[in-house]
C-alpha cells in the first residue's frame, strides 16, 4: 500500500526518512502533489493496491484523476489530514511521531461488512403547514416528488386558485414511522369535503360572517348557522353540516413539516422527516434525493441473554432506553428484554456506551476495530519517539471541521498554537459511541489523556452519559494512584470557540502506565473492561482494598445486605441476569461474585424484604472474583421427618404472619412446619380432614 506525502508548497515540516522508517516504506517528499507532481499519484495508482494520500484538501481532485486513469479502476484511496492536525501547529517540528501514527492507522484494513437496514421510498411526500406556505414548498418539489398537503389553515395568502395538489384537512391524530413508512392518522371534522370542493369561491362570497377562508374550510367558532354556503354550493354538494367526523389514515414516504413545533419530540428525528422554516434550502435539496432504495448499516448487536433490563416483570437497567435520542429503544418487560427498532436507530452508539452488561454492542465500526485503530495509533506514536500521547475523539463532520479551522488559524494567527504534537485526533462515528471500557483500554495501551470533543450536535443526554462514564473512569485511575486528569469533555461549536479549544488542548499530560498493555479490545465489553482493569491495577502506584465509584453510570459494584431483614428466600438469585448472585444447594447461603455484578438493581427491586442495596465500587482484592457468602442461616428441620427444607428465620416469619389466620389453625398451622412430602402424608392420614370420596 503506497503512501504519498506532501508538505503543501513547503508550508509544513515533513521528515520522509523518519516517517518511512516507522512505516517500513521508502517515502518521497512532494510539495505540489495535487499539481505538478500529480504523476506520482498516477504511478501509485498503477500498482493496483490501496493508496494512502496525506492530503484532504484536494481529495476531490485526486478522485477525479483516479476516475480518469483506466488502470486505477476500483483502487481505494485513503486520505489523511496531516496539515491541519499538526503540520501547521506551532510545534509542528515535533509532530513527526503523530504524523507516523496517523499514516499507520490509515493503512489498517477496512472494517468487515455488517448487516444493513433497507429503506424504500417512492417519493410520496406529505407537507404539513399553512396552505399558502405548503403550496410554495410544493412548487419546489413537485417535479420530483408526489406531493400531498395537510392544510393547517389558509395562512396569510390562502391557497392557489388552481388545484394542483391533493389537500387533506382535519385534526391530526398521530404521525409515526420513518423513511418509506410514515403513517398519518387524522379526523375529518369539517363540513366542507375538499375532495368535492371545486374552489369556485361561491361559499366564501355568500358567508355573512366570513367564516370560510381560502383554505376552503369553515371556522366553526365564527359560523352562525345561516347555511347560505350550503345553498350556493348546490350542484357540487361539498358542504354538509350533518356529516359525522371520520377517522382516516394514509401512508407516505417522506414528511416536510412547516410547523414551529415538530411532530416528533426526540432529539434525533426519523430519517425521511424534515422541518423547514422557509429559508434554508438544504432540507428541500435532501428531500429531492430521497427517492429509491437506500441502505444503512445495522449499527447495533443485541444479546438478550446478557440484558439486565427486566426479570419477573421487574424493571432493572433502563439506561439504553433513557439515553436513546431517536426513541428507537422500547421495553418488552413481559419478554424480559428491550426492543431496538433498526429503522429509527441513527447509529450514535450511546446505548452501547451506557449498557453495563454488554448486551448492546456497537457494530459499525465494532469496538474491536476501534481498539485496533487506537492501539495502532499509540504504539506507532511511541515507536516513532513520541511521549505522553493524548487521544482527541471527535465526530467526522462538525468535529473534523473545527479541527481544520483550528489548524488554519494556527497557520495565520501568531496567538493560536493549533493541535499539539502529542495530541492524536481520532475521528469516530459518534462521540457518544465509546465508553469507559475503550477509554481505560487506551490508557492501558499508553495514552496519558483521552479527550472527547463535543460540538453541540449531540443530544443533551449524551453529554450527561459521557460525563458520567468519565467520572467513573477517572475515579478508578485516581483510586489507583494515577495522577492528573485523564478524561475530559472539550466543548466547541464554531469559530468563536477556537481560542478556548486551543487553550484546552495545551493541558498538561496526566500520569500514564509505566508499561503498555498488549491485549486487544474484545467484542465483549465486560471482557475488555476486565483486561484493562487488570493491567491498570498491575501498573498502579497504590492498590487500596476498595475504590468508591460514583453512583451514576457505574457498571461495577458490590451488594449491601441487611441480614436482619433478609430471610434468605433467594428470589434475588433468580432475578440476577449476570450470575452475580448464587445459592448453595447444600446449605442455606446467599453468595455474591462482585466481578459479575452490573449494578442493574434487579435484585434490589425483587427482594420482598427490601434487604439489598447497591454499592458502586471496585474491589481490588482477589475476593472480587470469588463467590463470597453474603448471608447464611440455620436450616429449619421438618418437625415430622427432620429433613431441612427452609431457613429457620423464613419459617418462623411465615408462622408469625399466618398464626392468626382462620385457615391456619391447629393441624393446618402445624403442617407449615413440615417439608412438602410430610405435608401430603399428614393431610391424607388425618382422620379429621374431609376427602373428595366423602362427598
Amino acid at each position: 500500500m503506497p503512501t504519498l506525502i506532501c508538505d503543501c508548497n513547503k508550508t509544513m515540516p515533513l521528515e520522509p526518512k523518519a516517517l518511512g522508517a516507522v512505516l517500513n516504506e521508502t517515502l518521497t517528499l512532494h510539495s505540489t502533489l495535487c499539481r505538478r507532481e500529480a504523476g506520482a499519484f498516477e504511478q501509485a495508482l498503477a500498482q493496483g493496491d490501496d493508496v494512502v494520500v496525506a492530503c484532504t484538501q484536494e481529495s476531490r481532485l485526486f478522485g477525479e484523476i483516479a476516475a480518469q486513469t483506466p488502470s486505477a479502476a476500483g483502487v481505494p484511496i485513503r486520505f489523511v489530514n496531516l496539515r491541519e492536525t499538526g503540520g501547521w501547529s506551532k510545534d509542528a517540528a515535533k509532530a513527526t511521531p503523530k504524523m507516523a501514527a496517523l499514516l499507520a492507522a490509515a493503512h489498517l484494513p477496512d472494517p468487515e461488512p455488517v448487516p444493513t437496514v433497507t429503506y424504500k421510498s417512492a417519493g410520496r411526500l406529505l407537507i404539513i403547514g399553512a396552505l399558502d406556505a405548503a403550496e410554495r414548498a410544493a412548487e419546489l418539489l413537485a417535479d420530483t416528488l408526489d406531493v400531498t398537503i395537510f392544510s393547517l389553515g389558509a395562512g396569510q395568502e390562502g391557497g392557489l386558485q388552481e388545484r394542483r395538489y391533493p389537500v387533506l384537512t382535519g385534526k391530526i391524530g398521530t404521525l409515526t414511522g420513518w423513511l418509506g413508512a410514515f403513517e398519518l392518522t387524522w379526523q375529518r371534522n369539517n363540513p366542507i369535503d375538499l375532495d368535492l370542493c371545486t374552489r369556485c369561491n361561491a361559499c366564501i362570497a355568500a358567508c355573512p360572517e366570513g367564516a370560510i377562508g381560502f383554505d376552503y374550510q369553515i371556522d366553526s367558532a365564527s359560523c352562525r348557522s345561516h347555511r347560505a354556503c350550503v345553498k350556493v354550493c348546490g350542484v357540487a354538494g361539498a358542504i354538509d353540516f350533518s356529516r359525522e367526523p371520520q377517522d382516516s389514515s394514509e401512508s407516505f414516504d417522506l414528511v416536510l413539516d412547516l410547523r414551529a413545533t415538530p411532530a416528533f419530540t426526540q432529539h434525533a428525528k426519523p430519517q425521511g422527516y424534515f422541518m423547514w422554516d422557509g429559508q434554508d434550502a438544504r432540507a428541500l435539496i435532501e428531500l429531492r434525493g430521497l427517492v429509491g432504495e437506500f441502505e444503512k448499516p445495522k449499527f447495533f448487536v443485541y444479546k438478550q441473554k446478557l440484558c439486565a433490563h427486566s426479570r419477573n416483570e421487574k424493571t432493572g437497567c433502563n439506561a439504553c432506553i433513557d439515553v436513546c435520542s431517536a426513541s428507537a429503544i422500547s421495553s418488552e418487560r413481559e419478554r424480559q428484554q428491550i426492543k431496538v427498532n433498526p429503522n429509527l436507530c441513527v447509529g450514535c452508539g450511546a446505548c452501547t456506551t451506557v449498557c453495563p452488561s454488554g448486551a448492546l454492542s456497537f457494530a459499525y465500526p465494532r469496538a474491536s476495530d476501534q481498539g485496533v485503530k487506537i492501539k495502532t495509533l499509540l504504539s506507532t506514536y511511541v515507536r516513532a519517539g513520541g511521549k505522553q500521547p493524548a487521544l482527541l475523539l471527535h465526530s467526522q463532520d462538525a468535529g473534523a471541521r473545527l479541527i481544520g479551522d483550528l489548524g488554519r488559524a494556527a497557520r495565520i494567527d501568531p496567538a493560536t498554537r493549533g493541535i499539539p504534537a502529542r495530541v492524536l485526533p481520532v475521528p469516530v462515528w459518534h462521540t457518544a459511541s465509546l465508553g469507559l471500557d475503550v477509554w481505560l483500554s487506551a490508557v492501558a495501551h499508553g495514552a496519558s489523556n483521552v479527550w472527547v470533543l463535543m460540538t453541540g450536535e449531540e443530544a443533551p443526554q449524551y453529554l450527561e452519559a459521557v460525563r458520567a462514564q468519565m467520572d467513573v473512569a477517572q475515579a478508578i485511575l485516581n483510586g489507583l494512584g494515577y495522577q492528573g486528569e485523564h478524561f475530559r469533555i472539550l466543548h466547541a461549536r464554531d469559530a468563536r470557540d477556537l481560542a478556548a479549544l486551543d487553550a484546552d488542548l495545551q493541558a498538561p499530560a496526566a500520569q500514564g502506565v509505566a508499561k503498555v498493555a498488549g491485549f486487544a479490545v474484545q467484542a465483549d465489553k465486560r471482557a475488555t473492561l476486565e483486561l484493562a482493569l487488570d493491567h491498570l491495577v498491575e501498573q498502579a502506584a497504590q492498590q487500596p482494598e476498595v475504590i468508591a465509584l460514583p453512583a451514576q453510570g457505574s457498571p461495577l459494584g458490590a451488594l449491601g445486605i441487611n441480614k436482619d431483614a433478609c430471610t434468605l428466600c433467594l428470589s434475588c438469585v433468580n432475578a440476577c441476569p449476570a450470575s452475580a448472585l448464587q445459592d448453595n444447594p447444600q446449605s442455606p447461603q446467599l453468595k455474591f461474585i462482585e466481578k459479575n455484578c452490573v449494578q442493574c438493581g434487579l435484585c434490589v427491586k425483587t427482594c420482598p424484604e427490601k434487604a439489598l442495596s447497591l454499592i458502586p465500587q471496585l474491589r481490588l482484592t482477589p475476593a472480587r472474583k470469588e463467590a463470597v457468602v453474603l448471608n447464611e442461616m440455620q436450616p429449619y428441620a421438618c418437625v415430622r421427618c427432620g429433613k431441612p427444607f427452609g431457613t429457620l428465620k423464613a419459617i418462623e416469619a411465615m408462622l408469625g404472619k399466618l398464626a392468626g389466620h382462620a385457615m391456619f389453625q391447629g393441624a393446618a398451622l402445624e403442617r407449615l412446619k413440615m417439608c412438602g412430602d410430610c405435608r401430603v402424608i399428614d393431610l391424607y392420614t388425618d382422620p379429621n380432614e374431609t376427602r373428595i370420596t366423602d362427598l
